[in-house]
């Protein structure tokens, strides 16, 4: 795999000829346009790009990629382990622990030959666009990702910075309840707070709270928070303010992150984590939550597709509406990832009953 030459497409850019490599994010105050993948337990991997020029959403080759059939995708949690985990968290909120806990799971499937992350970003950009659409690959560092993911986590304009967490998903917008309202506004206050942490004392702002955005086969409320970053703060100051992001942990985020270490079998890999651009010359930036996220796994000898899916779990969760909201944030992703795209009319229904026994 290591002959397959790194590349970066993000933000509109095709990034190649890979310079350096490293994890220590105050490269991206530097020189240079770096792509970023931040995985959710890690340090960010930070790529350097010699050539980096603008590029349109890929083309889907036909025949280009190969995926796993939706019958051999299983998940980290079955559906009676992931409502035993929701009950588990509204006893810690019964006891003033926590207010919000994201619980996920891992999709996992076995690729069926040679699988290039490109051709995915192919499927992907055709089947489901997204506003922070994009791939990256490099090999040499286990880094095979590609993303469709509808959520801004961080933007930099020189010291501007904003991000934008979603929260309540349903499939049209009549179907939104108040309980996703009132999540929305928990992470919106929680991502205030880590903002505030890097930003001037004053400048933090809520110009957009709860928003209806309607993207492929649902409908999301997206906030956007906005600050100016404090003198003499850079991206290792705003990433070690803000990481990982608030949407996909919970409030408080300490507690959060320690109900989520407890409760969920499989780490989260390069999901929930952050995944984008950064060009340290311009001091321009934006970095996506690597949601709706597939990534290439190698380590286990023959690879692996994954895909993470949660739902955000408060007081007014109902266990079995949580698990049909994994499956809704699932299906149609992982149905066009899937040999033969997806089923017409029944993807949702049987890639539920694919997972929820195993």
């Amino acid at each position: 795999m290591h002959d397959i030459a790194p590349f970066a497409r993000l933000g509109g850019f095709l990034a190649t000829g890979l310079c350096d490599v490293t994890r220590d994010p105050e490269a991206l105050d530097s020189t240079g346009w770096w792509a970023v993948v931040a995985g959710y337990e890690g340090p960010p991997v930070c790529a350097r790009f010699a050539d980096v020029r603008p590029a349109p959403p890929p083309g889907a080759a036909a025949g280009r990629w190969r995926g796993p059939t939706p019958e051999e995708w299983t998940s980290s949690l079955d559906r009676a382990g992931y409502l035993a985990g929701v009950r588990r968290i509204r006893e810690h909120i019964a006891a003033g622990e926590v207010y919000q806990v994201n619980l996920c799971r891992v999709l996992t499937a076995p690729l069926p030959g040679p699988a290039d992350i490109e051709a995915l970003s192919a499927v992907l950009a055709a089947g489901n666009p997204a506003p922070y659409a994009g791939a990256v690959r490099l090999p040499a560092h286990g880094v095979e990702v590609a993303t469709a993911s509808p959520e801004l986590f961080l933007r930099r304009r020189g010291r501007a910075v904003a991000s934008g967490p979603i929260k309540g998903t349903a499939p049209t917008a009549e179907a939104m309840l108040a309980k996703d309202r009132a999540e929305n506004v928990m992470i919106v206050d929680l991502v205030r707070n880590d903002l505030g942490r890097v930003c001037v004392p004053g400048s933090v702002a809520v110009p957009g709270l709860c928003v209806i955005e309607s993207h492929p086969g649902l409908v999301h409320l997206v906030s956007t928070v906005t600050g100016e970053l404090a003198p003499g703060a850079g991206w290792p100051e705003l990433l070690a303010g803000t990481f990982p992001p608030g949407s996909v942990t919970g409030a408080p985020k300490s507690s959060a992150l320690r109900i989520i270490d407890a409760l969920e079998p499989a780490r989260r890999g390069p999901y929930c984590g952050a995944v984008g651009w950064v060009d340290a010359d311009r001091r321009l930036g934006e970095l996506a939550v690597a949601i709706r996220t597939f990534w290439i796994d190698r380590t286990a000898g023959r690879p692996v597709l994954r895909f993470g899916t949660g739902a955000g779990i408060t007081w007014d969760s109902d266990p079995a509406g949580e698990w049909a909201e994994t499956e809704l944030k699932a299906a149609r992703l992982v149905g066009v990832a899937s040999t033969g795209g997806l089923p017409s009319g029944t993807g949702r229904k049987r890639h539920g009953a694919d997972l929820a026994g195993r």
